[in-house]
């Protein structure tokens, strides 16, 4: 695996405290999105983050069924039923919201137009390749959607996900075994324990809940601890 570890002014350490929430996940991705981005946020737990932008960050948020300026999740006399984003969740407009058909959406998300889509993922390698869409096991029901096309077509493309499996095993690994939605490009990787930013080299942790950056990379690479702030890359099978 190859994991770059930063200096220590590199990175931010939470160790006052356990692993984020998903909810606690969703707004430090809503914190980094950059002002007056366009975005798209995947289906899912990313969707999620619409609850946590502000309307004085002025992101204009896209959804994949043909819709700009969507608002945070709809709840009681605000449901409609018409109204739904991708995942056929119920959502507000904001002011200047407009809509367009599905068509009209891809082109957008294939020609370059959003700035931010962030992403589910079952697993994301080091060097940023993606696996979304399907585990490859027989009983498993395939789920590509405009995946493939935000992932090649966003600027930049955040995972939002745990970074461990039920069964322990990390989701974020030097090559990925499920099929591929694309191919190096992930950017940033948004897990319950840390923040890794994509880089030439590797994997760098940028922050983290819970633990620290040694302690956080021997646990995924079940190596020795990195020397602190050697800025190397520690290798492992």
């Amino acid at each position: 695996m190859s994991l770059v570890t930063a200096t220590a002014a590199d990175v931010v350490e939470h160790l006052d405290r356990g692993p984020l929430t998903t909810d606690e996940l969703a707004a430090v991705i809503a914190r980094d999105i950059p002002h007056g981005s366009y975005v798209n946020l995947g289906i899912g737990q990313p969707t999620r983050i619409a609850d946590h932008l502000g309307a004085d960050r002025a992101v204009v948020l896209h959804t994949e069924n043909g819709m700009l300026n969507m608002g945070p999740a709809a709840t009681g006399d605000q449901v409609d039923p018409d109204l739904t984003n991708a995942g056929k969740v119920p959502v507000t407009e904001l002011p200047g919201a407009s809509y367009f058909h599905h068509a009209d959406s891809f082109a957008m998300m294939r020609g370059g137009h959003l700035d931010v889509c962030v992403l589910g993922a079952f697993q994301v390698s080091t060097t940023g390749d993606l696996a979304n869409w399907h585990t490859g096991r027989p009983d498993d029901i395939p789920a590509v959607g405009g995946a493939m096309d935000l992932a090649i077509g966003a600027k930049e493309v955040y995972v939002m996900m745990t970074l461990f499996a039920k069964n322990g095993a990390a989701k974020l690994v030097p090559a990925c075994t499920y099929p591929l939605t694309g191919v190096r490009c992930v950017s940033r990787v948004y897990t319950d324990h840390a923040t890794f930013e994509i880089t030439p080299r590797g994997a760098r942790v940028r922050e983290t809940w819970g633990s620290t950056q040694a302690g956080l990379i021997a646990r995924l690479t079940g190596a020795a601890q990195p020397r602190s702030g050697s800025d190397s890359i520690q290798r492992a099978t």
